[in-house]
């Protein structure tokens, strides 16, 4: 149950003075609402907190005002002037000055009463607002505040500026919000008093306080104490509910996988290549875990090219030699496929059974699998997330792997992970990911990279290209299939778009067709299944030499002789997805280059992007300047990846503090996992208060 001091905030916004049912209705898209309403909670609003300040405190007089510049005026109110009767667009207007100048106050649609009171002639006002000039003469249209000197006290000097949606006005969400400040009640403390010292952090309420009623403009910044305070509560809340996650599925029917290492020497040896450094560090920890009594969650980080795959399959060999069943889940059939191709001489040539589960395979195929899955005769299966659906058993499934390319979150792995015999997790994911991203998406996993290239791995030479050297670009291309080289040649859109003014894939495989003929293929979005697997499958074989396709290549398509990639209007991808694409050559024994094809105009930021491209193709250092560049929000995907559903904390700002909340999460897991310490029952509130209370379900769940 939640805590009943939390019931306050627990209340919707309507019970607030002034928000009425269309008012709360209207605030539902920007604060969220509870599922199956309409209507916000009061505990949203407080954690709405303001993105910007306006600072009411310059007051330099009319004459010097700043065009633009929000000021405060000490006006002696001169005369009223009407606009004439019946329709009309001439504003009303209200002279004032100061011992500067003279200014008007200027109001259209104005109800002529209501400024008479408000503004009486011969009183002092203090107004507030922007001034702009007009020939000469200052005007502030509608002003922000309006008060008699007498009430000055009323005017705010500090004024927040909070994310805003149709229907809400500024004025109603800073009023509501501080009367939703004065309902959180007072708190027991859930951060560690030393670390909370040390920081110098302000008590949750005062945070609160300090944010939405401001007395310094530097207060919103990310860095400011209350702000700190608020994004750490927010990180703590994470991190115990991925610990409390953890704590349930690694300790819930885990078994010791203890393999002979005899199918592991045989893979290595059919393998031929010695294993990296780091591939070797990953499959200590992952047997480790594996021989271990607790249930294996682990994530395995690398590059394009970094391994990935031997090591799961040295992983999946220890889990059959330990007597059970092993499973590698792709994102798609293409993806499964090719790991099939990729996995199944190795496994083979070690005695491995192995088969590719697919929808293409025939009912009886189907059924035969199943079957030999069942009865135990398949000791790996690759496929799909169809492997785990409902009609699909194991007969003792040891270890499951998920080749994710994020997209596979949380809950589906809670889901997997209560399929049947309760498997280890090996999750790997291809996007070098920022380290604080991991924390955020992998909390609840330990983490091996590959941060290391294997031997006989090709650099690549990225060059960024002006758009004018089109026609020198074409020819090095006609020289390079001339020798018998690959090229793919990547474009943003399907089809032309006059409004973007971009090269479309279609066109430009129209126009390279007209030079290069038949030896010119074309990929995209669009088309069929069996039309991409037809098109992919003529560039492998060579019966086409260029290959002009949209990002749908982005992931995991592997030709290791192609050599050259050119990527179109370049300046419009994002750091990550240039890397992913350039990823697609140097996979074989020859040079490789990516030519990075841009507009006459760049950007700052698109410079950057192309100047990091050119300088490193260190996909961790990549993935880290990407997160500095666009922020949170957008890296992997946003909400889906449930990345940018941190309300209070910024990842690109405060990833210091998210790794402290991780390891306070992780040493609260070890001396109070029930959480029944004085501090233990503040974090239930901390977790209720973040809606992450599915985390005290599983306590209760035991």
């Amino acid at each position: 149950m939640r805590p009943s001091a939390l019931d306050p905030l627990f209340a919707t916004v309507t019970t607030l003075e002034g928000v009425g049912p269309k008012t709360g209705a209207a605030m539902g898209p920007l604060l969220g609402a509870p599922p199956g309403q309409d209507v916000p909670r009061i505990v949203s609003l407080v954690l709405h907190i303001p993105h910007a300040i306006i600072d009411r405190t310059k007051r330099p007089g009319i004459t010097f005002a700043v065009p633009g510049e929000i000021v405060t005026l000490n006006l002696r109110i001169d005369r009223h002037e009407a606009p004439p009767r019946g329709p009309s667009r001439v504003p009303y207007r209200v002279y004032g000055h100061d011992e500067t100048g003279e200014i008007a106050l200027t109001f259209f649609r104005a109800h002529g009463n209501w400024l008479e009171r408000t503004l009486p002639v011969g009183d002092q006002v203090i107004v507030s607002g922007r001034v702009e000039w007009f020939n000469g003469r200052a005007s502030m249209v509608h002003p922000d505040h309006m008060v008699l000197e007498s009430d000055a006290d009323a005017l705010p000097l500090i004024e927040p500026v909070y994310p805003m949606a149709a229907g809400v006005s500024g004025k109603l969400l800073h009023r509501a919000a501080r009367q939703a400040v004065q309902r959180v009640p007072d708190l027991p403390e859930w951060i560690d008093p030393a670390y909370c010292a040390r920081a110098q952090l302000p008590s949750f309420n005062a945070a609160l306080s300090a944010l939405h009623d401001p007395n310094e403009a530097t207060v919103v910044e990310p860095t400011s104490k209350p702000r700190l305070r608020l994004a750490y509560d927010e990180f703590l809340a994470n991190q115990l509910a991925l610990a409390l996650m953890r704590q349930r599925v690694t300790k819930a029917s885990g078994r010791a996988h203890v393999g002979t290492g005899a199918h592991q020497k045989a893979i290595r040896a059919a393998f031929g290549y010695g294993l990296t450094g780091a591939q070797e560090r990953a499959l200590a920890d992952i047997s480790e875990d594996m021989a271990a009594p607790d249930r294996m969650l682990r994530l395995l980080q690398g590059d394009v090219g970094s391994g990935k795959t031997i090591v799961a399959l040295i992983a999946m060999a220890q889990a059959v030699e330990a007597g059970t069943q092993a499973a590698l889940m792709a994102p798609t059939e293409v993806l499964a496929r090719q790991h099939f191709a990729t996995i199944a001489p190795l496994a083979e040539a070690a005695g491995l059974r192995i088969e590719v589960l697919t929808g293409k395979d025939t009912a009886a195929q189907k059924r035969a699998k199943r079957e030999a899955l069942a009865n135990g005769s398949i000791d790996i299966a690759i496929g799909t997330h169809a492997l785990f659906q409902e009609g699909v058993d194991f007969r003792d499934l040891g270890l499951a792997v998920i080749d994710e390319q994020h997209r596979f979150g949380v809950h589906q792995r809670l889901l997997l992970a209560s399929k049947g015999q309760r498997p280890d997790m090996l999750v790997m994911t291809a996007t070098p990911i920022p380290r604080t991203l991991v924390l955020t998406l992998y909390g609840d996993m330990e983490v091996s990279k590959l941060d290391e290239k294997p031997a006989g791995r090709q650099p690549i030479k990225t060059v960024p290209l002006a758009r004018a050297k089109l026609p020198a670009l074409i020819s090095r291309v006609e020289a390079a299939v001339a020798k018998g080289e690959k090229v793919y040649w990547i474009c943003p859109l399907v089809e032309e778009n006059e409004d973007l003014g971009l090269t479309s894939a279609e066109e430009r495989h129209t126009s390279l067709a007209e030079r290069f003929g038949a030896q010119v293929g074309l990929v995209h979005g669009r088309m069929t299944p069996a039309q991409k697997d037809d098109a992919m499958s003529a560039f492998k074989t060579g019966d086409t030499r260029i290959l002009v396709a949209t990002t749908v290549i982005e992931v995991g398509i592997d030709v290791p002789d192609a050599t050259i990639i050119i990527i179109e209007h370049a300046e419009r991808f994002g750091l990550a997805q240039l890397h992913q694409l350039r990823g697609r050559v140097g996979r074989g024994d020859k040079p490789s280059s990516c030519v990075l094809l841009h507009g006459d105009e760049l950007s700052d930021t698109a410079t950057q992007r192309l100047t990091v491209m050119r300088d490193t193709d260190d996909g961790f250092v990549i993935a880290e300047k990407d997160l500095k560049l666009r922020g949170q929000g957008e890296v992997l995907g946003t909400r889906q990846s449930g990345v940018g559903a941190f309300r209070l904390g910024d990842i690109g700002v405060h990833a210091d503090i998210m790794q402290i909340a991780r390891d306070d999460a992780r040493l609260v897991m070890e001396t109070d996992p029930q959480l029944t310490s004085p501090r233990g029952a503040a974090l239930r509130m901390l977790l209720y208060l973040f809606e992450r209370d599915a985390a005290i379900k599983l306590l209760q769940a035991g």
